[in-house]
């Protein structure tokens, strides 16, 4: 039996198949076709999507869980033919990414432009495979492609197949050209085919009905067994073999990108690492003046042993070289680093983050593990007006071969999903739009009898089922890529060696083709550059405050733990203020009543779905009041201290409402191990994708039983850490977020000119309209002037403390170059600025 499946497994490669990647043409994603191959005794696949290498990592990662051979490859779809090109080599492999690189560039956003003379000068290691429907330029490649050439062939059963499948082998022969079979696969499985016709029918816009030809004649699109594909190509044994040949010659691995960093200027004789050093030390100086505490020196001194042993130096100098830039170019830009690099002591020292370490609960290993093995992610935020200016520095200091943005995929939601599917398979408009109303999650959960019949929809029509059905399908299918908020990734050789780069929508954007799942498999760095319009804000609240009253001031030197400005949150006075000016969070204010830092940092926390699904907010505040006592259960004696939980939830009252105390309280409470940990944090980083943090339950909750720990608080700590799944915050990250809150709380509560002023001129941003800003600046006592063509400029602007001229700006359907075109009515608009 043995001997048989091995024989099985060797007998045949498929090195043709189509992902989803291959936008509204594939559908299986990549992992399900990696799977079924080696479920089906493949020797080896090969993804060969159009243009593009987007869904090869995903599928690299499943098939080596699988133990399947994999090997990377692409279909070149050029105007007047179509090529299979698979890389044997790690250069092969950079030639390939370089000439979609080249194709991509030069057309626009999803588009990929190639001739043949491009393919010529990239096909130095690459193997090539004629797409049968292209055999018509077979002796045109023989003469001028200086690579191996052969002929792909399949027979999908579509009437006269076995005479084509004969004519290619004949034309095969006579060009001296090897027949290669494939199966064009499409799909995983021969259920697939009926969705495979629905995403045919909306890339064509059309119904399913209306497609006629356009769709594919039968299910044969799918994966076959050795067993089956040597059946079918009997009359052509060779065709067979030259799979194995060319999988044999594909020694190439996604597992040899090997990402190098690249080099950062550091000062003469000294290496990366001694760098940062210095400059983390001069930095703890200059953020204690009045001496390092010996806390913030010890997590110095750990932090900077790790970052020596994992080689992450030269990382934390390219974010602290762009962060530079911003603040010293000639009009500083406002920054602040946020998300688990706030857990870092180092990223503050050197200026990437704000929050005192002193000011929060650290967990580094959030931040960086070396059991994880996964690369560090620094966020910095820029003012939103004044981010692109950063990007082009990027682009300009690393040139756009070393420097890209990262993708995001696109994919299909439970409502997108049910619109489109409901569209193509012929529901009317009216229908579609209902069932798209009632769904939030998974369809069949939610489209149940019951709820079909509350919105008049017979839940016993079988078009209807289908329609529910194939849209629960499609959810998670990529529908495009499109370009990652602003992590970019950086590379010390040619970027476009590793992956293909492509124009954004955006001008002057380009970006790779992997996203942010993609690069952790890889274990590729990101440099995340995002954008927040209250930095935008705050910015020139400092500047009115230089101009107008003569004071100066940065995020990090606003005077802390104003109690003026607790009272005013506490009167939930807060139009307008970072995070905390929303109906939830106005109404969450008076009963959280903040009083110190570490107050709104939880008052940032425990307003979203995760801590409200937990029930962990009412706890909370009964225990804050008084009304419920602080319980801490403990283990039993043998296995652990009484106090174990305390030391985890003290600060939050026996209450998780952090994602780092989740993950403490799985180590302490259930003993997780580092790779149980990092699954679990995996896991609560999904947010709304249901069904991943439920598996680590039994393992969590058993682990706590038998520990001494009550079975029912065991099951209702994870139920807690579930809640995260749906959506909760890392206390680094509420931390950051918390800074910005005071300082936009206290512009406000003593400058509200000033503050009111900066908000409009931000715009758009917050929940609130410039009217409603306006009212409330009006009642905190600032005289607001109209727009007038006298006085007005585009921005909005102080006349005097505490008088606001609104801008030019306000007025609906006016824009600023139009605005230049008015005159200055005997320089008064010019002169009562000076």
């Amino acid at each position: 039996m043995v001997r048989t499946r091995i024989i099985a497994m060797s007998a045949y490669a498929e090195l043709q198949v189509t992902t989803n990647f291959s936008f509204l043409r594939g559908a299986s994603h990549p992992e399900e076709l990696a799977t079924q191959a080696r479920h089906l005794g493949i020797a080896a696949i090969a993804v060969t999507d159009r243009n593009t290498l987007a869904g090869v990592v995903r599928a690299h990662g499943a098939a080596k869980d699988a133990g399947l051979k994999f090997i990377t490859g692409a279909r070149l779809d050029l105007s007047s033919l179509s090529l299979l090109a698979y890389p044997t080599s790690r250069a092969a492999y950079g030639r390939l990414c370089r000439l979609l690189s080249l194709g991509q560039r030069r057309a626009g956003k999803g588009q990929c432009i190639l001739t043949l003379d491009d393919v010529y000068e990239f096909s130095e290691g690459l193997i090539f495979a004629l797409a049968p429907e292209s055999e018509a330029h077979l002796e045109t490649l023989r003469q001028n492609l200086k690579a191996p050439l052969y002929l792909a062939a399949h027979q999908l059963y579509g009437g006269g197949t076995r005479a084509h499948l004969n004519y290619l082998a004949e034309r095969a022969h006579k060009t001296r050209t090897p027949l290669l079979a494939t199966n064009d696969v499409l799909y995983h499985h021969p259920s697939r085919r009926i969705l495979q016709d629905v995403v045919a029918a909306i890339r064509e816009g059309v119904t399913v009905a209306e497609a006629g030809f356009r769709l594919e004649a039968n299910a044969e699109r799918h994966l076959k067994t050795p067993d089956e594909m040597a059946r079918i190509f009997r009359d052509h044994p060779q065709a067979i073999a030259n799979t194995l040949n060319i999988a044999e010659a594909c020694s190439f691995s996604l597992d040899e990108l090997k990402y190098e960093y690249p080099e950062e200027p550091i000062p003469q004789g000294k290496t990366p690492q001694a760098h940062l050093e210095h400059l983390a030390w001069e930095g703890a100086k200059t953020r204690y003046p009045q001496g390092v505490p010996s806390k913030i020196r010890a997590n110095i001194k750990k932090e900077l042993v790790l970052i020596e042993k994992l080689n992450y130096a030269p990382y934390f100098l390219t974010v602290h070289d762009i962060v530079q830039f911003a603040r010293t170019c000639d009009e500083p830009i406002l920054c602040q680093g946020r998300g688990s690099a706030a857990n870092s002591t180092v990223c503050y020292v050197i200026g990437i983050t704000s929050v005192d370490p002193n000011q929060i609960d650290l967990l580094f290993e959030r931040f960086i593990s070396e059991e994880r093995k996964e690369p560090p992610d620094i966020d910095v935020d820029f003012e939103h007006e004044r981010r692109e200016e950063v990007i082009q520095y990027i682009y300009a200091r690393y040139g756009r071969e070393r420097a890209g943005l990262t993708a995001t995929v696109i994919t299909y939601r439970g409502r997108s999903a049910m619109r489109e599917v409901g569209k193509v398979m012929g529901l009317s408009e009216d229908v579609t739009a209902t069932l798209a109303g009632i769904v939030w999650g998974h369809m069949r959960e939610e489209m149940h009898n019951g709820r079909l019949k509350e919105v008049g929809l017979d839940p016993d029509d079988p078009l209807l089922a289908r329609v529910i059905e194939l849209s629960d399908e499609i959810a998670g299918f990529p529908r495009h890529l499109s370009q990652h908020v602003g992590g970019f990734i950086l590379t010390r050789e040619r970027l476009d060696e590793t992956v293909p780069i492509g124009n954004a929508a955006m001008d002057d954007r380009t970006v790779i083709e992997w996203d942010k799942d993609d690069i952790d498999t890889l274990g590729i760095l990101k440099v995340d550059v995002l954008a927040l319009g209250m930095l935008t804000c705050i910015r020139k609240c400092f500047t009115l405050l230089e101009q107008w009253y003569g004071l100066h001031y940065s995020l990090a030197t606003v005077p802390r733990e104003d109690p003026t400005v607790y009272d005013m949150l506490c009167r939930a006075d807060s139009v307008g203020v970072f995070q905390v000016e929303s109906r939830a969070q106005m109404n969450m204010l008076p009963r959280l009543k903040p009083r110190c830092f570490y107050d709104l940092v939880i008052e940032v926390a425990i307003v979203r779905p995760g801590p409200i699904q937990g029930d962990m907010v009412h706890p909370y505040l009964r225990r804050r009041d008084g009304i419920e006592p602080e319980l801490y259960p403990a283990p039993h004696p043998d296995f652990g201290p009484p106090d174990e939980l305390k030391q985890v939830l003290g600060r939050t009252k026996g209450v998780p409402l952090f994602q780092e105390q989740a993950m403490k309280l799985a180590m302490v409470a259930a003993e997780f191990t580092p790779g149980e940990l990092n699954e679990l944090r995996k896991a609560m980083a999904t947010f709304r994708r249901r069904g991943t943090i439920g598996r680590l339950e039994q393992k969590m909750v058993s682990r706590m039983v038998e520990r001494g720990y009550d079975p029912d608080f065991a099951l209702r700590c994870f139920n807690q850490i579930k809640g995260f799944g749906e959506y909760g915050f890392p206390e680094s990250h509420a931390a950051s977020f918390a800074h910005l809150v005071y300082v936009s709380s206290w512009l406000k509560h003593h400058y509200p000119d000033v503050f009111a002023c900066g908000l409009l001129n931000a715009q758009p941003m917050g929940f609130y309209a410039p009217a409603q800003i306006v009212r409330d600046a009006r009642e905190h006592g600032v005289e607001v002037r109209p727009v007038d063509v006298s006085f007005s400029q585009w921005d909005s602007a102080l006349e005097g403390c505490g008088v606001l001229r609104l801008g030019f700006r306000e007025v609906d359907g006016l824009r600023e170059e139009d605005v230049a075109l008015i005159p200055s009515p005997q320089g008064a608009r010019l002169s009562h600025v000076a």
